[in-house]
């Protein structure tokens, strides 16, 4: 057995389960689910025709690689969405089953222990598989905490010299889970460099990048471009059709980047036996040619944030994102400003789930800069939204 599988932490909806497990939620009032991030808006009906159109491509392995045609559109939807002069479908983008089982196995291989403990970056709070697949590389995380005095981005420039060092791999989130935040040309910049002085590489994950507000997020892979690197040395995106176009269940995502890199990776992978099934790359192919239902997807959420706001903007101190489906909420003074006393009230009091900061956050030198919020993941429908505000203000003004 992996020693290492003792160091993990439980899963932050294992903690909620915890922390609820001796109370009862206000029956009185039907479930409404915000703490988790899964897209509830229904997924596009022609990317469900054209999948099962194609089960009989079910008869057919697939290879690791996947087919031309997926590679060429994604492909394609980047030089178009990142203004990218060119990005080679054969040899700088990967499809994958999910960015989850990506970014783990990306760590896995591309972590070498060879001359000591590595480090491996990444925000704080923070995605958690970021550090589960760092810990079992038998790397070291290292959190950078994103607070509102650094706009919720991390202040990188604050990183040690001696950290960089050891730094193999650096995870970035934009736009950010929890917090909404977006990196600028500016911020890329500065990671780049870095990376270019210390030599790591830089894992962006870009999930929620096509759900924005007013203006697309850069992504690193824009940033390279204008920065001159077109070639995206030490430079990897990961994206996904699950926030995208509402289809978590296809498993359907991809890495693209520098070739070198993916090359390594792809060779990890053919090992690894994980490959996407030839009718969900089919029907992935249709999902990211086609513009018009994320446009739709975005209208839904736009509508959803702009009712939070108008609503309890007054009431709580809510932060508008600049992308993402989550609000990153302070817990409110009645509360004692604690995310777990007022987590639990969403629960007992109104029967809303949500979830508590700090199990988001790890603690560093006696401060965990998740303590105090709650997120909120605005993925069930406007009507249960209008119904979620209406109980919150319930309890706001008791």
């Amino acid at each position: 057995m992996n020693h290492n599988l003792t160091h993990l932490h439980p899963y932050p909806f294992a903690k909620m389960a915890t922390l609820l497990a001796d109370t009862s939620p206000a029956t009185h009032y039907s479930e409404i689910k915000l703490g988790i991030g899964e897209p509830k808006h229904e997924p596009p009906a022609f990317v469900l025709d054209i999948l099962q159109k194609n089960l009989d491509q079910l008869a057919r392995y697939p290879t690791t690689n996947g087919i031309f045609d997926l590679r060429q559109t994604i492909a394609h939807w980047l030089e178009k969405r990142f203004f990218l002069t060119h990005v080679n479908a054969k040899t700088e983008v990967l499809p994958v089953m999910g960015t989850r089982e990506a970014i783990f196995s990306f760590v896995q291989a591309v972590i070498s222990t060879d001359e000591g403990t590595p480090t491996v970056v990444m925000p704080n709070p923070f995605y958690q598989i970021y550090e589960g697949a760092a810990i079992l590389a038998e790397a070291t995380p290292y959190f950078v905490p994103c607070t509102a005095e650094n706009n919720f981005k991390g202040d990188y420039r604050a990183v040690p010299q001696q950290v960089w060092q050891r730094t193999q791999l650096l995870f970035v989130c934009s736009p950010n889970n929890p917090t909404g935040s977006v990196m600028t040309i500016d911020d890329w910049e500065v990671l780049i460099r870095l990376s270019d002085k210390y030599g790591f590489i830089i894992a962006s994950d870009e999930c929620y990048s096509e759900l924005y507000f007013d203006q697309p997020p850069i992504g690193l892979l824009q940033a390279c471009a204008v920065l001159g690197r077109n070639d995206f040395k030490n430079c990897v995106v990961f994206h996904s059709l699950s926030k995208r176009s509402n289809l978590p269940g296809l498993r359907s995502g991809f890495i693209a980047g520098d070739a070198s890199v993916l090359q390594s990776y792809l060779q990890y992978r053919t090992y690894q036996g994980c490959a996407m099934p030839i009718p969900h790359q089919i029907a992935s192919i249709a999902a990211w040619q086609d513009e018009k239902h994320v446009a739709h997807n975005r209208a839904l959420y736009q509508e959803k944030f702009a009712l939070w706001m108008a609503e309890l903007g007054e009431l709580l101190d809510l932060r508008m994102p600049e992308a993402g489906f989550y609000l990153w909420v302070k817990a409110p003074a009645m509360f004692g400003g604690d995310d777990e006393v007022f987590v639990k009230a969403l629960y007992e009091q109104a029967n809303i789930h949500a979830l508590a900061g700090r199990y988001l956050s790890r603690e560093v030198n006696d401060q965990n800069p998740g303590k105090g919020y709650v997120r909120i993941a605005l993925v069930a429908s406007v009507a249960e939204s209008r119904e979620a505000i209406d109980r919150i203000k319930k309890m706001l003004v008791a």
